[in-house]
């Protein structure tokens, strides 16, 4: 536990999700000798959350800037979506401020076993079904990226003396690893590792790092599985020395296993139908087998395990079918903000997709997708990244521009013939147009199903 004796002045940086509850984390355990600043460069944030914070007279709040008053600060807390590099922290590094991020912080006021989960894609579809598979038998809660702010679950886990958990299951972004300095979970995985979020890091070698920072503290007592089937992490897996367990779809490296379109176990006869499951896609199928393999560390059988993957139905906005008009299916995969995730989607496919592109690049190269090019009859792109998808595709794919992007829609819906999907997988982030990349995917089901046959 952190001892806060000696901290007068804490500052935290961003007031979005992570901010609030790591602000109001502070004061709790800071038990009202403990000045808290929340600092955001923004003036519009959540009026609930002002509301809630103008209760407790040791917090401050500041919108619209980052004034020199962090400065004074003993300790500063750095929400995930906050980079490292804006003039406030850089200064504050070099007064020798302390500076940790959201997680950091709240781990170090927690007593739970953690389970953490981190990769580029299917990091929150992961976490999701894990959670269900583990609560047939345990009591576990899930947090982190997926929504659920860490310090919001340690905050309840210290005011109301919860201790019935057995397990909390993180799903850490590397803007959330990247800060980790003590932070050691009990079994950790990582899914895998391709180009995202470039428009941050320095290069690939740096969000490399960044995300096996998660394994920097963990020990003989802790276990990490890995996904041997990826060319980076098999790679960067040598470079740490912590048991570690392999799996894959090969029956090679793994426990479980993909064999005649069935997941199978090597330890019995038990095994998992592919045409069962209720989420589909290669990608889910290499998935379902790390949790598996979580899941029988954790002394669970195969037939349960298998009954629970075959009962999850996955989330919205991840591959989502959305429903099919005169035999053209219509795919939302909004939450397919990176190359890699696309890539993924236009191989479950297969042929004959019209995919929509576009949004606010992440500095992601676009030209990876020509190798799809007999997959794909078309490209509709919209947005800020129009311009540069087009410059890197139309070579070798026949690509149209849309600014709007109910346009792009709409374009693909009256292009788009019998037996062809129609794939929204945009590679972008949502921020020219919409909130969130939730918002997107829910406004391109709302165009869809205002379609009529």
């Amino acid at each position: 536990m952190m001892n806060l004796n000696n901290i007068k002045n804490i500052a935290v940086i961003g007031l979005g999700n992570s901010g609030y509850w790591a602000g109001k984390l502070a004061q709790y355990c800071g038990k009202g000798k403990v000045h808290v600043l929340i600092s955001d460069s923004r003036q519009n944030v959540n009026k609930k959350y002002l509301d809630d914070l103008k209760k407790y007279p040791e917090i401050q709040i500041e919108l619209g800037g980052h004034s020199k008053e962090i400065l004074n600060s003993d300790l500063i807390i750095k929400s995930p979506g906050v980079p490292k590099n804006i003039e406030i922290l850089q200064e504050a590094k070099k007064n020798n401020i302390q500076i940790i991020g959201e997680v950091e912080f709240a781990y170090r006021f927690s007593n739970l076993e953690l389970i953490a989960i981190t990769g580029t894609n299917g990091k929150t579809t992961t976490v999701s079904c894990l959670h269900k598979i583990l609560s047939k038998k345990f009591n576990v809660i899930k947090s982190g990226n997926i929504g659920i702010p860490f310090s919001k679950i340690v905050y309840e886990e210290n005011k109301n003396m919860i201790t019935k958990n057995d397990f909390c299951i993180l799903e850490l972004s590397s803007f959330q690893t990247e800060d980790i300095e003590k932070f050691k979970p009990k079994i950790a995985l990582i899914l895998n590792i391709a180009e995202d979020h470039l428009d941050r890091y320095d290069d690939f070698t740096s969000y490399c790092k960044s995300k096996m920072n998660l394994f920097k503290n963990m020990d003989k007592d802790d276990l990490v599985i890995y996904n041997c089937d990826d060319e980076v992490i098999s790679k960067e897996i040598n470079k740490i020395n912590v048991p570690c367990i392999s799996y894959s779809l090969n029956k090679e490296h793994s426990q479980f296993y993909l064999e005649d379109n069935k997941i199978r176990s090597s330890s019995n006869e038990n095994f998992l139908l592919i045409d069962d499951c209720k989420l589909k896609g290669v990608h889910n199928i290499s998935n379902f087998i790390g949790i598996a393999t979580i899941a029988k560390k954790l002394d669970m059988n195969d037939e349960l395990i298998f009954s629970s993957l075959k009962e999850f139905e996955g989330l919205d906005h991840r591959f989502e079918f959305v429903r099919e008009i005169n035999g053209i299916k219509f795919i939302n995969d909004s939450k397919a903000t990176n190359i890699s995730s696309v890539e993924v989607a236009i191989k479950s496919i297969g042929k004959n997709v019209l995919l929509i592109m576009g949004g606010l690049s992440k500095n992601s190269d676009f030209s990876k997708i020509s190798q799809y090019h007999s997959a794909i009859k078309l490209i509709i792109a919209y947005g800020m990244a129009a311009k540069d998808i087009t410059a890197s595709l139309s070579s070798s794919i026949h690509v149209i521009e849309q600014n709007k992007f109910k346009d792009a829609v709409d374009n693909a819906f009256a292009l788009a013939k019998e037996g062809d999907s129609v794939l929204m997988s945009p590679a972008c982030a949502s921020f020219d147009q919409f909130d969130n990349f939730e918002h997107r995917g829910s406004f391109f089901k709302e165009i869809v199903n205002g379609y009529t046959s």
